[in-house]
């Protein structure tokens, strides 16, 4: 009967004596690709970790932003959500509501100009901007691993294949036995080239998906958080 770990413990050793005989060029190609992989993974756990946070904490804000009647308390409660890009536009958008109103006794809100009006648009806008590019910042690395690690791979493959190639007009001997080592050595470069992108490219698309989303919710929450201005406004000049 067939010994299952003996077969995988044997594979696997000769994986590891074939990375270990393979040419300078191709050790080269493997530790470049190793290198890709390893920061793939950290980013890709990484930023796995605070979408979720994000998300959960944007669901939290948004409950607690409907439950109150008033801005002050939101403000106040805004360091309780430390991950959610909404309560740093709430923020923004609150600090330059203040800034830019005429203070009146017992009023939280109070007139100004339409041109004062739309500094807090641009606020919000530019804080928006600064949160999605916050959101994006390491993701373009799994976008690089996905493009370039398969190429370094097929780059290691080739200069392999061309050492075996190099190996048979030395021994003058075209045999299975002279070249096959060789042009597995060269392969483990291709494999390992697809291995670093896969990973990266998938999570790339995915992380892609959810800032995205992330982004269409600060563009709702931005719509909110003015419409609810221009009513008080329309209330204290009414």
């Amino acid at each position: 009967m067939l010994n299952v770990q003996n077969l995988s413990s044997g594979i696997q050793g000769n994986l590891w004596d074939m990375v270990l005989g393979a040419g300078i060029m191709v050790k080269l190609v493997l530790i470049i690709l190793l290198a890709f992989s390893v920061l793939s993974w950290a980013i890709i756990i990484y930023k796995y970790s605070i979408i979720r946070k994000m998300e959960r904490e944007s669901i939290a804000f948004l409950d607690f932003f409907w439950s109150k009647k008033q801005f002050t308390p939101i403000f106040e409660a805004c360091v309780d959500y430390k991950f959610t890009p909404l309560s740093r536009l709430f923020a923004a958008g609150y600090n330059e509501l203040m800034q830019v109103r005429i203070p009146k006794k017992d009023t939280a809100l109070s007139q100004f100009n339409v041109g004062e009006f739309d500094s807090i648009q641009r606020s919000l806008k530019k804080t928006m901007s600064n949160e999605i590019s916050r959101m994006e910042k390491a993701v373009a690395f799994l976008a690089t691993t996905g493009n370039t690690t398969p190429f370094i791979g097929l780059f290691g493959t080739v200069w392999g294949i061309m050492n075996s190639f190099r190996g048979i007009g030395l021994k003058g001997s075209a045999s299975l036995a002279v070249v096959a080592p060789g042009i597995s050595e060269a392969l483990i470069a291709t494999a390992m080239g697809l291995i670093a992108a896969i990973p990266a490219v998938v999570a790339y698309n995915h992380f892609v998906t959810r800032i995205n989303r992330m982004a269409v919710e600060m563009e709702n929450f931005a719509g909110d958080f003015l419409n609810i201005v221009e009513r008080e406004l329309r209330k204290e000049k009414g």
